[in-house]
């Protein structure tokens, strides 16, 4: 089923630049536990009708654990915050991480608790942008890194079966227009807007109960 938006991922490398890195290459170490860790992360989250869709990975979240919105902190919580067990969710945390935690992915995954279903969450540029020469650093996608990974985000839709796409932020919103796919948009929690975008998702997770 997700045949195809593996192979659009794994085609995403070719067109990386040097400012950015490719975080799932399966010749790697490091990108073989990210290709893991998303692979256990689409099982547990099958069902899911709403996908939430971000700009790109953060070097202290998904960066290192290759699940959207998932820093080691979240990777590794006893009990599991996607399946409850107190063993955990069975995702496979790095030996020496560079960060143990990212602001933006507690808040979102705060966010998600009183969801009865939650979401599938993906970023618009899977790659990791960052500032040039330094690799612990975010930039923002630019509009060709953002065309090129719509369509990886319009493939999930199709194989999911998605009923509902949310974007975190008018980029991922304009991103999804520009590949078709119609997203209802919430504030992005970065820059003082953690409490209105914990309010969009509170509306939107009552509307899916």
């Amino acid at each position: 089923m997700l045949s195809r938006f593996l192979e659009l991922l794994a085609g995403l490398r070719a067109d990386t630049p040097p400012d950015a890195e490719f975080l799932y290459d399966a010749a790697t170490e490091a990108g073989a536990l990210r290709l893991g860790n998303l692979s256990r992360y689409l099982e547990l989250t099958a069902g899911a009708t709403t996908l939430l869709v971000g700009e790109a990975p953060g070097w202290r979240g998904a960066t290192i654990t290759g699940v959207p919105f998932m820093s080691v902190r979240e990777l590794t919580a006893r009990p599991g915050i996607l399946t409850g067990r107190a063993e955990g969710d069975g995702f496979v945390a790095p030996p020496d991480p560079a960060a143990g935690w990212e602001l933006s992915a507690s808040i979102v995954q705060k966010a998600l608790r009183g969801w009865p279903v939650p979401p599938v969450s993906w970023p618009v540029y899977p790659n990791h942008p960052f500032v040039a020469g330094d690799r612990a650093t975010n930039r923002p996608p630019r509009v060709p890194e953002v065309r090129a990974g719509a369509p990886i985000a319009l493939e999930l839709v199709r194989a999911l079966g998605i009923r509902r796409v949310v974007a975190i932020g008018r980029k991922a919103e304009h991103a999804l227009a520009a590949a078709g796919i119609e997203a209802t948009a919430v504030r992005h929690p970065a820059q003082g807007g953690a409490a209105l975008f914990a309010a969009g998702m509170a509306a939107l997770g009552r509307e899916a109960a």
